[in-house]
């Protein structure tokens, strides 16, 4: 089939277009290439796909309407996989409209493509931030997400909201994937894994918050590629016996559907630089700092409507996933 990617110089963008490849599809990959962190990393990711003449990759950025609008008309796909979007809980906090041209136009213009090319099912990367001030572990994707409490996690709200209002009036199929603490080789620069990575090899500190008392469902990229590429044949049905007070987000009045996609056992983050520390032979020297603004205290993945629909759940352990991590790191950063 014919795929659109978008995001695709980005970390999991990169590995599903790989995967999809891998599988005998076309894949048309987009991204804007921008220099939220290093550009050189984007654009050796690309490099390893590059060369298979069914991947074309173009320079686009999802606010530019005009552009998205002939992209679809052009290539005609059949199935879309929209990753693209402005990362970073932090980042938001200083910088609001990046996400907001980023995360909610580029939305609306996938979404605008989707509807006027008949897409069969459209799969979009939600977030486990979403959650926000949620208690209740672990998070499931029948709670309330009400509460968000950075900018970042309300446009990942709000690509939900504006994706279940297509599927409503457009009967387009739409997937969210709320996303837990992805990691894993070739992985993104502004995440704890790379940065303390960076530090520790360089004997320096690294900042650890909340004094460490924190813990997170870390989901392994392998594992996140697996189950995007199940749930892309997995289009969402409409049911019309469907009512609100039925409160379940997976039967649906309309052909829509959210999951939680995470490793369903959270990890402490000392536990982790502990994992770090073994794979690296290296003892971390840590500046114990407070909680950050917009940061959540624990994240945990309740995946058993996951499991019930793709008999499929990550699973991977932290200790061997960060070992891969260190493994890539070492050799392409030449150490």
């Amino acid at each position: 089939m014919n795929f659109l990617v978008t995001g695709a110089a980005g970390f999991i963008g990169f590995h599903i277009s790989k995967r999809l490849l891998n599988a005998g599809h076309q894949v048309i990959g987009i991204d804007n290439l921008n220099d939220y962190y290093d550009v050189h990393l984007k654009k050796a990711r690309l490099q390893q796909i590059m060369h298979d003449s069914s991947f074309t990759f173009l320079k686009i950025d999802l606010a530019d309407r005009v552009a998205i609008s002939s992209l679809f008309a052009k290539y005609h796909f059949k199935r879309v996989i929209h990753l693209g979007a402005q990362a970073g809980v932090r980042y938001s906090i200083d910088n609001p409209y990046s996400y907001v041209n980023t995360n909610l136009i580029g939305h609306i213009n996938i979404l605008e493509g989707c509807r006027h090319h008949k897409i069969d099912h459209l799969l979009y990367a939600s977030s486990s931030s979403v959650y926000g001030l949620n208690c209740k572990m672990p998070f499931s994707t029948d709670d309330c997400v009400d509460h968000p409490i950075s900018l970042y996690a309300a446009t990942k709200k709000s690509n939900e909201l504006m994706s279940h209002t297509y599927s409503y009036l457009y009967q387009l199929p739409t997937t969210g994937l709320r996303l837990f603490t992805v990691y894993g080789p070739w992985g993104r620069p502004d995440m704890a894994l790379f940065k303390f990575t960076s530090a520790m090899l360089s004997g320096k500190k690294i900042d650890v918050y909340n004094n460490g008392n924190m813990k997170r469902d870390f989901t392994y990229i392998d594992d996140i590629c697996e189950v995007i590429f199940r749930l892309q044949n997995t289009i969402p049905q409409p049911n019309k016996n469907w009512a609100v007070k039925n409160r379940s987000t997976n039967i649906q009045y309309a052909p829509y559907s959210i999951y939680n996609v995470g490793n369903n056992h959270p990890v402490s983050l000392l536990t982790y630089i502990a994992s770090l520390e073994k794979a690296l032979g290296i003892k971390a020297k840590k500046n114990m700092l407070p909680i950050q603004p917009g940061d959540l205290l624990e994240t945990h993945a309740d995946t058993q409507n996951l499991q019930d629909i793709i008999n499929f759940c990550p699973k991977t352990n932290v200790d061997w996933g960060i070992q891969q991590f260190v493994k890539w790191y070492l050799n392409f950063y030449n150490y």
